[in-house]
């Protein structure tokens, strides 16, 4: 398994905990979370990037899901499902140094693991429409902020 995807298995954690838990990620959130790994700073990095990316995006994120998915209220999605598309639709969005294919393929074999095959193919309809929104391409609404 290559290291972002560990990431991203990371973020997806997280996020999930968020979502559900409540709270905000922060360092206090991270340093507990990574007590009992043993990772490289530079997954450890990246992990936290999208997760605070996804969590301070998130109203838009969810904006956006809610015109996708038009026929699904949010709400009422698997919380891992939401959470992973809160993650990708992140990464689609907001970070044009992650190609679209990327994104989605990554989302997609993560959703295998952690839903259901039901949920990849919900998942990859709704990261496809998004992706098709991008104005230039790069799976970038807007930059990133500094």
């Amino acid at each position: 398994m290559s290291r972002r995807r560990k990431a991203r298995r990371y973020a997806l954690q997280l996020l999930f905990s968020l979502d559900i838990g409540g709270g905000e990620p922060g360092p206090n959130r991270f340093q507990e979370f990574w007590a009992d790994k043993r990772e490289p700073e530079d997954l450890r990095e990246f992990t936290e990037g999208l997760v605070v990316g996804a969590w301070i995006h998130r109203d838009r994120l969810d904006e956006v899901l809610r015109q996708t998915a038009a026929n699904w209220a949010l709400e009422r999605m698997a919380a891992v499902d939401r959470s992973l598309l809160r993650l990708a639709a992140y990464e689609l969005l907001f970070r044009p140094d992650i190609p679209t294919a990327v994104a989605i393929n990554e989302a997609l074999e993560i959703a295998k693991e952690f839903s259901t095959l039901d949920s990849a193919s919900f998942i990859n309809g709704l990261l496809d429409q998004i992706a098709r929104r991008v104005p230039d391409g790069t799976g970038a609404e807007e930059k990133p902020e500094p």
